[in-house]
């Protein structure tokens, strides 16, 4: 049978792109859909933007800490505005490097909605048809509201970044790193931030130890953070205002409120169903070790395979399809000892087990320690660091490494590259430390935790 190509692929995002790259740069005939913008919630409306508004809401403490170094300064005042336009320059910048990429690559590109009609044919939404050898599926997710809650003016990470100005207050609903880090943002930027979970402790999934640091750091702060609560009712008070009542009966007001309690799976419209393609009960398409659907001829990659939400896992995913499929060279992503970051501030950094999954499984030691960073304890901040070790007590090697430290991020990819080399307790003791700094503590800690 004859194809239009050999590979179509619907989603322009971070595993789309490098899919579509790669099986081009394999010889296959690729073409692309992306309905929105070339780059997709990482660059578009996720990682990027938020990493540079993290960046943008931190350098009012920076300053507030420039004083205790002797620098004299005015009041400092954060414009929005500005921000805003040179970042969404930016975006831009980077959206027209996605599309020069992938058209140098060879890839057809078209800037439209596209769906399945059978196994191997795609329909645009000018109603045009192409059939492809092969199909992947790589539309990501999308954020995702509480029934009864969707109402006119709520936010979602989404409008966040299209906000002409920037709320005196606001409500934020959820207590994953999404929430989290837009609760420091906010409060970063002057706006007063009230947080709602109604679990027990944030950031469910990583270590108890990092979860309740990082918890007390933003409540010291100033953002009113607020575990054990849920929103009841929402009362539209015009303007993007709302009054909230919640599970502990309390009414306030808030300028604007936004939900980040999860996202799902963008399966919705796409023919899935009627191409045959199996879905979870949460929408995201069932893939197997090698992203392959139960239909032979379509693939999938990214959020949309709810596997892990990271950019770099969606990337890793969508280059092992195209050198599998088109490449010759049979190759999966691997997921394990997958690494992640929470840019909170300061930030969170893990990569390998909890305490309490490591429990679960074997006998362990755990190092820990917590202390004032130098640079903020000059600046007599109380804000602390925290650096841990999950070790096996019988193999010695480390399990989880967790840090909440200003620079986690940088420093967990490091750690990430010693756990999966294998690492063992006594390898980071034999690592000469690094001095002056924080990390330094990662090799430092000789003595475990003591049982309780």
């Amino acid at each position: 049978m004859s194809f239009d190509c050999d590979l179509f692929v619907i989603g322009g995002g971070s595993g789309g792109v490098r899919a579509a790259r790669i099986a081009a740069g394999h010889g296959a005939r690729v073409q692309l859909a992306e309905e929105y913008r070339m780059g997709g919630t990482c660059v578009i409306r996720g990682c990027v933007p938020k990493k540079l508004m993290v960046f943008a809401a931190g350098h009012g403490a920076a300053m507030e800490e420039a004083r205790a170094y002797g620098w004299e300064m005015g009041a400092p005042h954060f414009d929005w505005r500005a921000f805003r336009a040179r970042l969404d320059a930016e975006l831009s910048r980077l959206e027209g490097i996605y599309t020069r990429n992938a058209e140098a690559a060879g890839v057809i590109l078209h800037n439209q909605r596209a769906r399945l009609v059978d196994p191997h044919g795609v329909q645009l939404a000018d109603g045009s048809e192409i059939s492809a050898r092969h199909v992947l599926i790589a539309t990501g997710g999308r954020p995702s509201v509480p029934e009864g809650f969707d109402l006119p003016g709520v936010m979602t990470s989404n409008e966040l970044f299209l906000l002409d100005d920037l709320p005196p207050s606001i409500l934020i609903i959820g207590g994953g790193f999404i929430a989290c880090e837009f609760a420091c943002i906010m409060q970063g930027m002057g706006v007063a931030v009230t947080q709602f979970y109604r679990g027990a402790q944030i950031l469910r999934g990583f270590d108890d130890d990092l979860r309740h640091h990082v918890a007390a750091a933003m409540a010291a702060q100033g953002i009113d953070l607020q575990v054990d609560t849920d929103l009841v009712s929402l009362e539209p008070l015009g303007g993007g205002r709302f009054a909230a009542t919640d599970t502990r009966g309390a009414r306030r007001e808030f300028d604007a409120v936004l939900f980040a309690t999860g996202r799902a799976p963008n399966t919705a419209g796409l023919g899935l169903e009627k191409a045959g393609v199996a879905l979870s009960e949460n929408g995201a398409v069932r893939v197997d070790e090698w992203s392959q659907t139960n239909v032979p001829s379509v693939f999938a990659v990214g959020d949309v395979t709810d596997r892990i939400q990271l950019t770099p896992v969606a990337i890793r995913e969508g280059h092992a399809f195209a050198d599998t499929v088109f490449g010759g060279r049979r190759g999966r992503a691997d997921h394990e000892l997958v690494a992640s970051a929470v840019f909170t501030r300061p930030e969170a950094g893990s990569v390998g087990m909890t305490e309490e999954e490591a429990r679960a499984q074997e006998a362990v030691e755990v190092y820990r320690t917590s202390f004032r960073p130098m640079q903020g304890a000059f600046a007599d901040s109380d804000i602390k660091a925290l650096m841990k070790l999950v070790v096996a007590r019988d193999s010695r090697r480390v399990l989880g490494c967790h840090i909440v430290a200003p620079g986690a991020g940088e420093m967990i990819q490091l750690a990430a590259v010693a756990l999966k080399m294998g690492a063992t307790k006594e390898d980071f003791d034999a690592t000469m430390a690094v001095h002056p700094t924080m990390a330094e503590e990662l090799v430092l800690m000789r003595q475990p935790v003591p049982e309780n």
